[in-house]
């Protein structure tokens, strides 16, 4: 907390030159006196800080001081830069931006090496339909910055489609996909909405008064009930190996005989039948038995059709 604190007072400094104690107080959630303390040992590291007390006073940093040649290794550079580029590429934030071309600016200024920079790219739309996905993005980033309300088309995994007003209070990315975070008028509560899944999002005329929230308030494991979990052995053929390693992941599948096995845990939905059977009997179900009947059941009702 100490040393997080004061790195942000001294990036702060930076970028205005010139702050209270009050403010740092206030923005930081600590005493003015803690504040004081801080500064103190940014001055005894060589950080020039002028404190003046009283009330015209405050802290300032020399104009002249710049973050020192080497403070960012290039491996850092370019990790900070990857991950702006890819928060960028999907939310039309001023700042990021802004913020991205200042590191970019100064690792060119200390002639290191970018190749590795701005190797990432993130898109989070379906292959057809990336750009509808994108101004969707921009209507929630937009509605949690400017507190506005939004009125969403959303059709849930189950099928479900609801139209209902959100209040988005932030933007989550988990598992490489984008959630947005926010009070629905309907359930009276907060929910978590897939934005891949809301079909069309269009601001109304209302704004809202931001709830107060932590990190800790905002539930991060609603993907799958872990009750819902079994753990399934498959066999895989070779013919459908390729396609499964990127459902189960390399490291979950091992050789065995002609062919390969995979042991796992999987939350066992109505989608995983569905997803066995997209292998076309490329993936056979070992165990357990009741999932093992399950696809057969389906397999046959398909035939039956």
């Amino acid at each position: 907390m100490k040393y997080d604190v004061m790195l942000k007072i001294l990036m702060l400094l930076l970028q205005k030159r010139k702050i209270t104690a009050n403010e740092l107080a206030a923005r930081y959630d600590v005493s003015v006196r803690s504040i004081y303390r801080y500064v103190d040992e940014l001055i005894i590291c060589g950080v020039p800080i002028d404190v003046a007390r009283g009330r015209y006073g405050g802290l300032t940093i020399a104009d002249t001081y710049r973050l020192p040649t080497g403070y960012f290794t290039r491996e850092e550079y370019g990790v900070i830069i990857n991950a702006l580029n890819a928060m960028a590429s999907q939310i039309s934030d001023e700042n990021v931006t802004s913020a991205r071309e200042k590191l970019e600016s100064k690792q060119k200024s200390e002639k290191r090496d970018s190749s590795v920079c701005g190797n990432i790219i993130i898109d989070g739309g379906t292959w057809a339909g990336s750009k509808k996905f994108t101004d969707k993005m921009r209507v929630c980033e937009q509605s949690v910055n400017e507190r506005k309300s939004i009125y969403v088309d959303y059709i849930s995994r189950s099928g479900e489609h609801t139209r209902r007003i959100i209040d988005p209070h932030a933007l989550v990315f988990k598992q490489n996909v984008w959630y947005v975070w926010a009070f629905c008028h309907t359930k009276q509560s907060f929910r978590t909405f897939k934005i891949g899944r809301i079909k069309s999002a269009t601001f109304t005329d209302k704004t809202f008064v931001r709830r107060e929230f932590t990190r800790d308030d905002v539930d991060l494991n609603f993907v799958y009930d872990k009750s819902k979990f079994t753990e399934v052995t498959f066999e895989i053929a070779k013919s459908a190996l390729a396609d499964v390693e990127e459902w189960l992941g390399i490291d979950n599948i091992e050789p065995r005989g002609d062919g390969f096995t995979a042991t796992l845990a999987l939350p066992d939905d109505g989608a995983l039948v569905n997803k066995i059977l997209g292998f076309g009997g490329g993936v056979k179900v070992v165990s357990p038995e009741p999932l093992k009947a399950r696809v057969v059941a389906a397999a046959r009702k398909i035939a039956e059709s």
